[in-house]
């Protein structure tokens, strides 16, 4: 019954979702202080809780796009962040927005003839109505959307789907049924909420050409493993919960005090502005014109629609993405000391899943009782699709040594440079994939191709299986393609279009657990003298010196 409700719900909240995703292309720095109204541009600005939209294929810097001739895309790996929720309960998020809104509403309540003028008027009858943590409609239809993307950009080839196949088939050509599709996520409710809605999109079950007003059998054509979430078991797409020094707060949320030091360096004209609107009695504090920034977001990713959005200008905007960018640098990537260590697990799973190998046992977040057997880690699928969290694909990126995305976020400079390179709306979206792409070549050295191919047949460009014996990775985060070049010790140097031979990529990562410093990492006795990073670079580990390698 629940999933044929969520299905229903879905089928009807799809229909707001451009079929095309818009893609995002470089800012410049804007240096206005004209009000920003246009939406597009400010949702933009809203990092890990951006609407999902497709970067452009080179954003990375990876000028050559096309897939070689002689090449096919074999196999897909997809790691799935959920969608648009409402906002948690971490201070600086959920709990400053509600402290804000309680403390608007306490004070017209006690002062009812004393107003709030002008673009804040509005806040004189305004009610908060969020929620905390779930997965919104708006969510839902955003995962139904990655599904049906996922169909149309791998899933046809992968298949050879025939003329008009707009969804996965169950059954071969002759009949007979296909090995089901294993799929992966956590047991928290947004997470597995996006996996439904996912599998809807991909699957197509409220789609196919004869109409089933039930949507009966919607889940019949996969399996799902859950992995349990909010305990202290191991879990690859949850990978904190296992690994006990994130969840000191001086080392866990080294970004979370960063995000304070940078608000009033932003935001102090803004709450200025802000008081010239508010009554007597009634004083903004920068940070509840952050929370007014937040409230907007979140009003969006739930309703739509927001009167908190058009109060800012675009580098206030850019000021709030910094501190998002500043959280999580320093809390996931490579200016926490656990930073590698949380993304270790998903990066061994990977591996073994592109060696055909099972993981009989543990030394990092992998859940070894899972994925020592093919009924929950099956080997040889065509696609895999685990569905996890934000920070899990920022921690996978900096445990593959992707160092393009090693350059620390600002936490002086307002406003931040846009060319900069860590920048979670382009990274860590709502709905953003992380996609490994197995591709099979004729040739050991294919030539690049410069510009976007479609692929309409998997044999278009002359791929032959039975040739295809040169395997290549290549990597897309949100469909921009990752300059695998970039990863540390050059063993994927050579290429232009983003590709990395496949032997040179298990080379490239030979030391990557070495460098996560696992057991120390997450379980060593340490401690962080300052409050905040101070900006200082952990390279995302620590040793038992207590120096970074």
């Amino acid at each position: 019954m629940d999933v044929a409700l969520n299905a229903l719900a879905v089928a009807l909240a799809i229909s707001i979702v451009q079929a095309s995703p818009v893609k995002i292309v470089s800012r410049q720095a804007s240096n206005d202080t004209q009000l920003l109204t246009d939406l597009t541009t400010i949702s933009g600005y809203w990092g890990q809780i951006t609407p999902y939209s497709d970067n452009a294929e080179d954003y990375f810097g990876v000028q050559f796009v096309g897939l070689p001739s002689g090449c096919q895309i074999e196999q897909v790996h997809t790691l799935q962040r959920h969608a648009n929720r409402f906002p948690t309960g971490s201070e600086e998020d959920g709990i400053n927005d509600e402290t804000f809104a309680s403390k608007v509403l306490n004070f017209t309540e006690a002062n009812p003839s004393t107003l709030f003028s002008g673009p804040l008027a509005f806040l004189n009858s305004y009610e908060y109505i969020m929620g905390e943590s779930y997965l919104t409609g708006l969510g839902a239809s955003t995962e139904f959307m990655s599904g049906v993307q996922f169909w149309n950009r791998y899933g046809r080839t992968l298949y050879n789907a025939s003329v008009g196949q707009v969804s996965y088939n169950a059954s071969y050509t002759n009949g007979t049924a296909r090995p089901k599709p294993v799929l992966r996520t956590t047991s928290q409710s947004r997470i597995e909420k996006s996996q439904i809605s996912w599998a809807l999109g991909f699957f197509g079950p409220s789609f196919q050409v004869v109409p089933d007003a039930t949507v009966a059998n919607a889940t019949s054509d996969f399996d799902v493993v859950i992995i349990p979430e909010g305990g202290t078991e191991n879990n690859t797409l949850a990978s904190y919960d296992s690994c006990f020094n994130d969840n000191i707060d001086a080392i866990g949320y080294i970004g979370d005090s960063d995000v304070y030091t940078y608000i009033p360096v932003y935001l102090a004209s803004a709450t200025a502005r802000m008081n010239e609107y508010a009554p007597a009695g009634f004083q903004f504090t920068t940070n509840d014109t952050y929370a007014m920034q937040s409230i907007c977001a979140y009003e969006m990713g739930y309703i739509g629609m927001s009167d908190f959005c058009t109060l800012f200008t675009e580098d206030e905007w850019a000021g709030f993405e910094n501190t998002l960018d500043i959280e999580y640098y320093f809390d996931y990537s490579y200016g926490n000391p656990t930073g590698r260590a949380q993304g270790i697990g998903y990066v061994q799973e990977l591996i073994a899943r592109l060696q055909n190998q099972f993981i009989t046992s543990s030394n990092s977040s992998v859940n070894s009782t899972y994925d020592d057997n093919s009924s929950e880690f099956p080997l040889g699928q065509l696609f895999y699709a685990d569905f996890s969290h934000d920070d899990i694909i920022v921690s996978v990126l900096t445990a593959l040594s992707m160092d393009y995305f090693r350059e620390a976020p600002t936490l002086t400079q307002f406003p931040p440079d846009p060319d900069r390179h860590f920048i979670l709306s382009h990274m860590t979206p709502f709905g953003a994939r992380l996609v490994t792409e197995v591709i099979g070549c004729s040739s050991a050295d294919p030539a690049p191709v410069q510009n976007h191919r479609t692929q309409y047949y998997p044999t278009q460009y002359g791929y032959d299986a039975s040739n295809a014996s040169n395997k290549f990775i290549r990597m897309r985060l949100n469909n921009g393609i990752l300059p695998l070049n970039t990863i540390r010790g050059g063993a994927c140097d050579g290429r232009i279009d983003g590709m990395c031979a496949m032997s040179s990529f298990f080379q490239s990562q030979e030391d990557s657990y070495t460098l996560s410093n696992y057991d120390f990492a997450c379980f060593g006795n340490y401690t962080i003298n300052n409050v905040g990073s101070q900006g200082q670079d952990y390279d995302g580990t620590i040793s038992a010196t207590g120096i970074v390698p």
